[in-house]
């Protein structure tokens, strides 16, 4: 891993993915091709595929179901607002 302070020169990934962790359930999302402007990176760092292990209890899905599960996700963060806001009208204190 290397710590760049200061450093602007910007990064160009080739092959790059996007691990997406909806509870236990995890996608790679491939992305292909990325430019980085330097200026936004503060940690640069290799992932060795050999070394690299996820806890058991994770799952691999399709992208199809991940980004299922993420819309679940995102509608039960929605309701549990809502009705957190419903419940702050009633004013229990």
């Amino acid at each position: 891993m290397l710590y760049l302070p200061g450093f602007s020169a910007n990064v160009v990934l080739e092959g790059a993915c996007e691990r997406v962790i909806v509870g236990n359930l995890y996608c790679d999302i491939p992305l292909g091709l990325y430019v980085i402007r330097g200026e936004n990176v503060v940690l640069i760092g290799e992932l060795d595929l050999e070394k690299e292990e996820l806890p058991s209890h994770m799952t691999a899905v399709s992208a199809a179901e991940i980004k299922r599960a993420q819309k679940a996700e995102r509608e039960a963060t929605d309701l549990k607002g809502s009705m957190r806001k419903r419940m702050e009208f009633l004013d229990f204190d």
